[in-house]
């Protein structure tokens, strides 16, 4: 889920998929961001003493701490253990409020069973490694920080230099059951959606999948955007909601996961359960090569406009992204993230795996105050790759649509491994832990 705001608009704006089958739940395209980023006011202005009270739109700025020294950057490190380790600060050190710490606790123990069963492609931890720090988060109680610092060190990758956009929770008109204004189908999975692992055929194609239909004898590419809305799907895919919106239902699409809200107030959550297997065209980029927007149009509000303006030219370009999400009705807190848990809002980030193990803490310091302090690695995303580079998500509702729209943090990132990683990855050479920089104030939320 990418960018949109004060970014390259990469999910809309972005180009066509490569791969063989498109991104997979939690592998999430482009977020939605609807709002350009919004003037930062002048730093030292008072913050709200919590994430629900932050008024939309509101940045205050901050001054990230210092990165450790570091040798140069590992140019194409395809992994966190290669791309280099330095020792970092002590975390009783950082400026991690109480507040912050119970909700990275809270998601951390929710993540430790996926951490102890999976295999971490970063190349830093084992599932052994986390044993001892989740059996203490599964027992732990008051205050968080001490536990992050009884059980943790912090460890730079490369040169510790952070970037952090942001994604959210959309809400649209929608309700379970048809109704009057209500004739968008939300659909589930197709019952004849094929998916292929080409392993299975060729060891040269390991890890690649295709999704398709049989038509007679022969396997032929699933349905596309406009075979499915011109009704290819009759009697072969149940409809899990109805949209009043089609505008809207397709950057729900783009988003993977969202709410839908009916008009008593009823709300259904609904989450990626699948996709047609065709490559994913963001409309926004074509938009723009057309000159179909001018300045200051490539917001979504900009898109979304033209396509109201223009209805028959607006259908026909959606159109033109011939991938399909299919969902599911979701139940419990939150949207899952890619560890199949729920991500929380101003806790949880999606990160690329093979530089941040999935479930890990990290410590972000960053230029903006809602960005920086605990966070947990539990989601991924198709433009989210390489070191220190993160997705920060915010919930649902206004205020998050806004946040998420203007998020553009720089700064630097920690990770949070268990104690004695550093000394393991690190036991052919001497690692000697830098000095704490200067603690600047930085208000946390």
């Amino acid at each position: 889920m990418r960018i949109i705001g004060g970014l390259a608009l990469a999910g809309l704006l972005g180009a066509c998929s490569s791969g063989i089958v498109p991104p997979e739940a939690g592998t999430r395209p482009a977020p939605v961001r609807p709002e350009p980023a919004p003037e930062r006011p002048r730093p030292g202005a008072a913050l709200p003493e919590t994430p629900a009270n932050l008024p939309a739109r509101q940045l205050i700025a901050a001054t990230p701490l210092p990165a450790m020294p570091a040798a140069p950057v590992v140019t194409g490190a395809t992994t966190a253990a290669m791309a280099g380790l330095v020792a970092g600060p002590a975390i009783e050190n950082l400026p991690i409020t109480s507040d912050n710490a119970k909700r990275a606790l809270a998601a951390f123990k929710l993540s430790c069973p996926g951490l102890l069963r999976r295999t971490d492609t970063s190349g830093l931890t084992t599932g052994t490694d986390w044993t001892n720090a989740c059996a203490a988060a599964a027992s732990w109680s008051g205050d968080a920080a001490p536990f992050f610092a009884q059980w943790f060190e912090t460890v730079q990758v490369g040169n510790g230099a952070a970037f952090a956009t942001g994604y959210y929770e959309p809400e649209i008109a929608g309700v379970r059951t048809r109704r009057a204004g209500y004739d968008v189908p939300v659909y589930g999975v197709p019952d004849n959606l094929i998916e292929v692992d080409l392993g299975l055929f060729s060891d040269a194609l390991k890890g690649k999948k295709i999704r398709g239909r049989v038509d007679g004898r022969q396997f032929v590419p699933y349905y596309d955007r406009t075979q499915i809305e011109q009704g290819a799907l009759e009697g072969h895919a149940p409809v899990v909601a109805w949209a009043a919106d089609p505008i809207e239902m397709f950057f729900l699409q783009v988003q993977g996961s969202g709410r839908l809200k009916g008009p008593d107030g009823q709300v259904v959550r609904i989450g990626y359960a699948g996709q047609n297997g065709r490559d994913y065209t963001g409309i926004g980029k074509l938009m723009k090569d057309r000159g179909l927007l001018g300045p200051g149009q490539t917001s979504m509000q900009g898109i979304v406009a033209w396509l109201r303006e223009h209805p028959e030219e607006g259908r026909a370009i959606m159109r033109e992204n011939k991938s399909f999400v299919f969902f599911k009705e979701l139940n419990g807190a939150g949207p899952l993230g890619a560890m199949g848990y729920p991500v929380a809002g101003w806790t949880s980030v999606a990160a690329d795996p093979k530089f941040i193990p999935l479930g890990a803490p990290l410590f972000l310091s960053m230029d903006r105050t809602d960005a920086t302090g605990l966070w947990v690695a539990q989601d991924t995303g198709g433009a989210i790759k390489g070191a220190n580079r993160v997705d920060t998500f915010w919930g649902a509702g206004d205020d998050a649509r806004a946040i998420a729209g203007g998020m553009a943090a720089r700064g630097t990132a920690w990770l949070l491994l268990p104690k004695g990683t550093l000394a393991r990855l690190n036991a052919t050479q001497t690692v000697t832990s830098q000095p704490v920089p200067p603690q600047p104030t930085i208000p946390q939320p």
